[in-house]
């Protein structure tokens, strides 16, 4: 019988769940079902300036009962359903490789304590998604140039699959698109196993098409028999997709960057062009494929578009709500009332905002303009900006977006060229639960003319390499800044 402490582990785990979702770092997300803190899913939000630049990558983390003596058990749930291993310590068939977690020989004193914890693994995961990923192949560190083919190959086909299976089919999921099936390999067949670990044993050298040898990947400590447990989750939690949200709103966040990055590829590799396969990739545990960027280019405009089509969508289900006399349309109606009043009556020791409603019968949609704080990048302009309250409130969140065009590190140009009209704004609310909150983080990001730098909130690449481009190039953007404060108040 098991002498762990139940009662304290739970308390551990639900303390480190809390710190994570509480933290500052934008790229990590957790998430648990009330009735089973033991099994958290875990997002990790691909880094800037790398081949996963962000890209949404899932893992499904189980705390064992004798947590935190015993590591957590990891699995890679972003695999294309087995088919695309994102890294070499990241397996097509789930399995991440890593000393902290016992899947892997690491060096003495990078094993597993009870010192570590939820975020600790979270960390060591994301560092596998670096600017080099090669180099995490034992034997590969320093075997390699960064500038030699291979290398370069891993890097290109990565940020590649990044974008059609870590950004596209999971979004076209959420929102009912028909689903990816460019170049789909059949899953790999695997025996199902009992438990999350079966005996260890070496892969087999294989040979690619070309006749060269491929070495295979050493044996970690433990074989992880990862789709018997994906299969057995699935059962469970087929329907719990608590990330939904975020996903919707993040993708919006960066569809420039996406937009840019497939824009750039595109004219470096020919459509249909094949993947090159690695030395330590072998079937089905390798990344194989075809370039197509134009394709990609047109997913991802056919998500956006959706994406406006869900948030009109929201109206209509409002106006429902509305008829019925629902706790929420009721609750948006008198907050409306009194945060007009308020914002009306302000000081205006920011920017001031007024706030109407396109239709007096509908609280589901806002209608915000802000005037320019004075003796600012901002002074003299007046921008119009729909804020849309989805009818789900506050499960999924607002969207704010600038029907008037700003350039502003903080909004995204929509991809279209259009310099902020149609973009969408990137901001924090301190309670998500509440509209006057999102008021205030709103007229904050925008007013906000010494941000903290982190790429992960800048959502305009351009205005950010300006921004954060030296002193002259910051001059620039605040002359852009103050050209399109000028703009719309002439508009």
């Amino acid at each position: 019988m098991s002498n762990a402490n139940t009662a304290g582990a739970i308390a551990r785990i639900t303390r480190e769940l809390a710190q994570v979702q509480r933290g500052a770092d934008l790229s990590l997300a957790v998430a648990c079902k009330d009735s089973d803190v033991r099994h958290v899913r875990g997002l990790i939000i691909g880094p800037p300036e790398t081949p996963y630049e962000y890209g949404f990558f899932e893992f499904e983390i189980k705390m064992p009962r004798e947590y935190p003596i015993t590591a957590p058990q990891v699995q890679a749930l972003t695999t294309h359903g087995g088919r695309v291993r994102f890294n070499p310590n990241i397996y097509a068939e789930g399995k991440v490789c890593l000393s902290i977690l016992g899947t892997w020989r690491g060096e003495k004193g990078e094993e597993w304590s009870s010192a570590q914890g939820l975020e600790s693994v979270m960390l060591s995961i994301q560092s596998l998604m670096s600017a080099h990923p090669y180099e995490n192949e034992p034997g590969y560190e320093t075997g390699h140039k960064k500038t030699d083919r291979k290398p370069k190959a891993y890097i290109d086909k990565i940020r590649h699959e990044t974008i059609r299976v870590a950004v596209c089919s999971r979004l076209e999921g959420l929102l009912d698109i028909e689903k990816d099936r460019t170049y789909a390999l059949p899953v790999p067949k695997r025996p199902r196993l009992e438990g999350f670990f079966s005996p260890s044993a070496k892969s087999p050298k294989t040979t690619d098409t070309s006749g060269a040898s491929s070495p295979a990947t050493e044996a970690p400590v433990h074989e992880y028999d990862a789709e018997a447990t994906y299969n057995a989750l699935a059962l469970d939690q087929s329907h719990w997709d608590p990330f939904a949200d975020l996903f919707k709103r993040r993708f919006l966040w960066y569809y420039d960057t996406y937009i840019s990055t497939v824009t750039a590829e595109a004219k470096l590799h020919r459509p249909r062009s094949p993947f090159t396969r690695m030395e330590f990739e072998y079937p089905p545990n390798s990344m194989e494929g075809k370039f197509d960027y134009p394709d990609l280019l047109k997913r991802l405009q056919k998500i956006k578009a959706a994406l406006s089509e869900e948030e009109a969508g929201w109206s209509e289900q409002g106006k429902k709500q509305v008829a019925n006399w629902s706790q929420l349309a009721t609750q948006l109606a008198f907050q409306f009332k009194q945060l007009q009043y308020t914002w009306k009556e302000g000081s205006y020791e920011t920017s001031r905002l007024e706030l109407n409603l396109p239709d007096p019968n509908n609280p589901f949609v806002w209608t915000l303009t802000l005037f320019g704080k004075p003796m600012t990048n901002l002074d003299g302009g007046i921008w119009n900006m729909r804020l849309a309250i989805p009818p789900t409130f506050p499960e999924a969140q607002p969207r704010l977006y600038l029907e008037t065009a700003i350039f502003h590190h903080r909004v995204s140009s929509g991809g279209d060229g259009n310099n902020g009209a149609g973009g969408i704004l990137c901001y924090f609310p301190e309670k998500e639960d509440e509209i006057a909150s999102h008021l205030v983080a709103i007229v904050a990001a925008l007013d906000d003319d010494e941000p903290v730098f982190d790429p992960r909130a800048v959502v305009n690449p351009e205005a950010f390499q300006l921004y954060w481009g030296g002193v002259e190039k910051r001059k620039i953007y605040s002359r852009r800044l103050r050209r399109s404060a000028q703009d719309s108040g002439e508009a």
